[in-house]
């Protein structure tokens, strides 16, 4: 029987390649010392993740302005070089260098990123900024965009075209697949510096999106880090959350969102249902009441960078007791009560694995055990 090696067509799995990237942050972002375990428990996390969602389902900064970088006569063979670390890259941010465009490039070029895996973890400001920093190109048939074995220098979003994926199977090359008007590829050379793993070709005209490998670092890579490594020191100021593991905790900082919202706009309205709990990242919330028969609303509290505000949510159904406004342009994290419960379970559950301190936590949050309200359960 023929070896598997010698098949004449590799079948790629749909999903692989971006579960592979997914997988690839993880490792970057955690710096595990064991690969092997820092990889089992990102696959556990994400079976797990799955599951809940499938469960819930069920249930119902400096700037240069240059023109794009000419393209190379002849590409660079692959070198050795340092795999990028960003927890060790304690510098600052890489200047953004952006490339002018029309604004039916910049409309175009949304679009093509839109569904980008890598890109996901990214807020409106970061992702203007990969906006800014990609250049244009064009291929024709033919084209060899990225060459097995050369050391990669830039990462490309398809806008249009088709590409044919060649690798060599026994020192022969195999065509595995195509990328057809849509995806991204050339990422996992930048993260780890290894050679390119496969040669993409252009069997059409088309139109490319590229990233320089620093600004790829620089701006995917690194902010990644950084907001991971923020929304768990977020997480580490909230009282109730305090007996998460270090495992959940992570699990729940992926689950977090950004949102901005402008000068003056209500975040959360007094008397709603509460489903949410915020954590400012930039800017400041005012907290307002009105209480009894008040005809205005008062000032109670203003919430800065780095506090919290709406973990009542996580806790009981009660209606709001105040509300929010923005003060100025304001970034928020956002954590939805039914992401977290689908990952944890009630958030009763968690205050009640520390029992002795039980009652003490409810108290602290309500004022008195008469007036804690109807739990999530």
């Amino acid at each position: 029987m023929d070896s598997p090696a010698e098949d004449p067509k590799v079948v790629v799995p749909p999903g692989l390649r971006e579960l592979l990237q997914e997988l690839t942050v993880s490792l970057l972002r955690e710096r595990p010392t064991d690969l092997v375990q820092g990889a089992i428990d990102f696959l556990n996390r994400k079976k797990k993740t799955l599951e809940m969602k499938n469960k819930g389902k069920s249930d119902d900064e400096d700037e240069e302005i240059m023109p794009p970088p000419p393209r190379k006569g002849t590409r660079r063979a692959a070198v050795a070089a340092e795999s990028y670390d960003p927890e060790k890259d304690t510098g600052e941010s890489t200047p953004v260098v952006k490339y002018p465009k029309t604004d039916e490039q910049r409309k175009r070029l949304t679009q093509a990123t839109k569904d980008i895996l890598l890109f996901r973890c990214l807020d409106e400001d970061q992702m203007k900024d990969v906006i800014d920093a990609m250049f244009e190109r064009h291929v024709n048939p033919g084209d060899k965009v990225i060459t097995i074995g050369e050391d990669g220098d830039n990462f490309y979003v398809i806008e249009k075209g088709v590409y044919d994926i060649i690798i060599k199977v026994n020192g022969e090359e195999k065509n595995v697949g195509k990328y057809d008007n849509k995806g991204s590829f050339g990422e996992l050379a930048l993260m780890y510096n290894t050679p390119r793993a496969a040669t993409i070709l252009a069997t059409t005209e088309g139109v490319l999106w590229a990233m320089t490998r620093e600004t790829f670092r620089g701006i995917v890579l690194k902010k990644a880090f950084e907001k991971r490594r923020m929304y768990e020191e977020l997480l580490n100021q909230v009282p109730i959350l305090e007996s998460l593991s270090a495992y959940e905790r992570m699990n729940i900082a992926d689950a977090l969102k950004t949102r901005i919202v402008e000068d003056g706009a209500l975040v959360l309205k007094q008397g709603d249902p509460g489903d949410e709990m915020y954590f400012v990242e930039e800017g400041k919330i005012r907290i307002m009441m009105k209480r009894g028969g008040e005809e205005h609303e008062k000032e109670v509290s203003v919430i800065e960078k780095g506090g919290y505000f709406g973990e009542l949510a996580l806790l009981t159904s009660h209606p709001r007791a105040a509300s929010a406004y923005s003060v100025g342009r304001t970034k928020l994290a956002v954590l939805d009560v039914g992401s977290f419960e689908r990952l944890l379970g009630p958030c009763l559950n968690i205050l009640q694995r520390n029992i002795d301190g039980y009652e003490e936590k409810l108290k602290s949050v309500f004022g008195s055990l008469d007036k804690v309200p109807e739990l999530r359960r």
